[in-house]
């Protein structure tokens, strides 16, 4: 019951500021329309919230087109001509990069919500840039256990060629040979994002033979990939671990092809029966008449992060939005997490567990909740990374 109200109380007190806080989203609506259409819904839903609850939070939306030159045009305009307080979003990678850049010369906070690189917070990571999804280090460190316990020797790699699928594969390589010691690299294909060649890809693996394959591919690359793989009998006797393969967004394309046994990251939305969950997901049922979706609880979360920070700071001037933004501990769906103070980077986990079918229908089974703060770099090593 503690736990109940604490969660309700962390919604319920909003300064009333005599202006909105006032949040410049972008992101690629058009190109990534699976995740970004529950994405929004989920904004929508907590500005609803915290507007009823006495807060001013008032979204300005723009689409980014998909790319970096595009996407700094659009948040240059935001800051200059709509005077937001704070970007928040993007969904690639590459795009989230150039924004945060983009942020550091501009002196604007940005609440990158969706992209995955380890960039973002650690390589390229800069005072103005916060990360909310947890990131491919992250996500790939949750399931290299689970790729080691498979004992297989030759590993096939397959995934989408800008920095999302570099940044992941890179991390997959380092941290199952430390897991692995003497395991072996045999294939690895890189198509260009949403260009895939799936059969001519599906081929070249089986052609390595591998023992196991590791894949980075979503949306509609792992659709085509999970079909082609499926008709030549890819994956048969030979075991997968795919990142965000597990997401609702996913799985409902994939439907009854969705293959049996992979090991995932995703989000089993129906079995998850927290009261953290349990409220947000009542909400969004009711508000919505639908399922939340991963990108559902993202745009949610991002959307009470920015609220939370601008309650922490009674205000919204930049430099103390940052500050009250390291170090903020919140309540989310997932559960708790902290905005870590070293790096920017929140704590927010993954769901771990193998794909299933259930009335024709893809799902995740066997799962589990991996907590975000346990799958990190040591201080240290993160501070080199950042050049500090």
């Amino acid at each position: 019951m503690k736990r109940i109200i604490l969660f309700l109380l962390a919604f319920i007190a909003f300064p009333a500021f005599a202006q909105a806080l006032k949040i410049g989203e972008l992101n690629s609506y058009k190109v990534f329309p699976a995740f970004l259409e529950p994405y929004k819904k989920g904004m929508e839903l907590a500005v609803e919230e915290i507007n009823a609850a006495g807060g001013k939070v008032e979204l300005v939306i723009r689409d980014d087109g998909g790319t970096p030159g595009d996407a700094v045009r659009v948040a240059e305009e935001l800051i200059s001509r709509e005077k937001v307080d704070l970007l928040m979003g993007t969904f690639a990678s590459n795009v989230g990069l150039a924004v945060s850049n983009l942020a550091s010369q501009r002196k604007v906070l940005f609440l990158a919500s969706e992209p995955l690189t380890d960039k973002i917070v650690w390589e390229n990571g800069n005072r103005y840039t916060f990360r909310l999804r947890p990131s491919t280090y992250m996500q790939v460190a949750m399931l290299v256990p689970e790729a080691a316990k498979l004992k297989k020797k030759r590993w096939a790699i397959v995934y989408p060629n800008y920095e999302y699928g570099q940044s992941a594969t890179a991390s997959f390589r380092k941290l199952l040979s430390q897991a692995q010691p003497g395991v072996e690299f045999v294939a690895e294909q890189a198509p260009t994002l949403g260009k895939i060649d799936a059969g001519a890809v599906v081929q070249a693996l089986a052609d390595a033979k591998p023992d196991a394959i590791f894949s980075a591919l979503f949306a509609a690359d792992l659709q085509k990939f999970v079909r082609e793989g499926n008709t030549r009998g890819l994956f048969r006797d030979t075991p997968v671990v795919n990142l965000l393969a597990g997401e609702p967004e996913y799985l409902d394309t994939l439907k009854e092809e969705t293959p049996e046994g992979w090991w995932v990251t995703g989000y089993p939305w129906g079995e998850i029966n927290t009261p953290e969950h349990r409220k947000f997901l009542e909400a969004y049922r009711k508000r919505w008449s639908d399922y939340p979706r991963q990108g559902s609880v993202v745009g949610y979360t991002a959307v009470y992060a920015a609220a939370e920070a601008a309650r922490k700071a009674n205000s919204r001037d930049t430099e103390k939005l940052i500050e009250a933004l390291k170090g903020l501990k919140m309540s989310t769906p997932f559960g708790p997490i902290q905005w870590r103070a070293i790096d920017n980077q929140s704590t927010m986990g993954a769901y771990v567990g193998q794909l299933s079918r259930k009335d024709s229908q893809g799902v995740m089974v066997n799962w589990r909740y991996a907590d975000g703060a346990k799958f990190q770099p040591n201080d240290g090593e993160i501070r080199k990374l950042r050049k500090e």
